[in-house]
């Protein structure tokens, strides 16, 4: 028996890089899906890449799953592939749609299919509870999504249950809270500040637009995160769990902490731009993680104030300027 084999859809993104890291870590042989693009996507992997075995496919094209689960017959599935911003899914519904809900079925299905027993990961989010039905989330708050991406991803939540329950598929649920890192996209809105706190402190920037200030997140390290990911698939038993910090923060906080970490007062470079703003606006998510805790023994290890300080760090240096001081 040689190494256990892992399948990392998304691997090119911010989770898949951290996942792949660890799974090599643990020894395991990794095998990436990555989409067919005419510009190189693959900076977040770069420094792993050679240690890698990357397969062209796509969660649109059901036939690249197939064949790509049956070349690597792997033991363990990570469905992290998504179209994974909020505001784009508004603007682009249906291939949200097709990517982020009926790419859940395609990969299920897929594996169903091949008759494969393997474990698999199916990457849900705290966008599922939207409009709140109580604080903090669990894993047994009803979803009230409010966007096409949440709703997308309350479609795989169910798909993934439903293979679960009626083929004895072994499939994980991760309810992840918004988690992130140096390696955040840069359309996100903690890499955005982060980086206009380096260009402005810089030279390169001098205001920075943002949409809600108001909204509360529950914010954790994406390094963090995808541990929780490779302890739900060691389970003798699939469940869902809820990945989260179990504290909130203001968008207008972390916004408080990136700029003041690099010298300056926020207030100065904030503008409020209504374009950024949502037509259903996520008031307020914090998540339960005690389910988490009791049973994969996970624990967040990074702050709120120390991711803060690192995603500024790292943009500080891209730019070839030091970090401000020691986190």
């Amino acid at each position: 028996m040689g190494s256990k084999k892992a399948l990392v859809t998304g691997v090119t993104g911010q989770d898949g890089s951290y996942l792949a890291e660890l799974l090599l870590e643990k020894g395991y042989e990794v095998h990436g899906l990555v989409r067919r693009s005419s510009s190189f996507n693959t900076w977040r992997i770069d420094h792993i890449r050679d240690r890698l075995t990357l397969h062209y496919g796509d969660l649109v094209d059901q036939n690249s799953l197939v064949r790509t689960l049956e070349a690597v017959g792997p033991e363990e599935v990570y469905n992290l592939a998504a179209q994974s911003h909020v505001k784009v899914s508004f603007e682009m519904p249906e291939y949200t749609t097709d990517v982020t809900a009926i790419g859940v079925l395609r990969v299920l299905d897929a594996a169903r299919d091949i008759g494969l027993k393997t474990r698999l990961y199916q990457a849900g989010s705290s966008e599922m509870f939207g409009l709140v039905q109580e604080t903090p989330q669990t894993e047994k708050t009803p979803f009230h999504p409010r966007s096409p991406y949440a709703v997308s991803k309350v479609f795989g939540h169910w798909m993934a249950v439903n293979y679960r329950e009626s083929y004895g598929l072994h499939v994980s649920n991760g309810i992840l809270f918004n988690h992130e890192s140096p390696r955040r996209g840069e359309n996100f809105v903690t890499r955005k500040i982060t980086m206009a706190v380096a260009a402005i402190k810089q030279g390169r920037q001098k205001e920075l637009r943002l949409g809600n200030l108001d909204a509360k997140r529950d914010w954790g390290f994406a390094g963090d995160y995808v541990e929780a990911m490779w302890r739900m698939l060691q389970q003798d038993e699939p469940d869902d769990y809820v990945i989260a910090t179990g504290e909130t923060h203001s968008v207008r906080e972390f916004c408080q902490e990136a700029f003041s970490h690099a010298g300056l007062d926020w207030q100065e470079h904030v503008k409020v731009d209504p374009k950024y703003f949502r037509p259903a606006e996520v008031d307020l998510l914090l998540g339960d993680p005690s389910k988490s805790r009791r049973m994969l023994g996970w624990e967040p290890r990074v702050t709120f104030k120390e991711l803060a300080h690192m995603m500024v760090d790292a943009d500080l240096e891209a730019h070839g300027q030091h970090p401000t001081r020691s986190r």
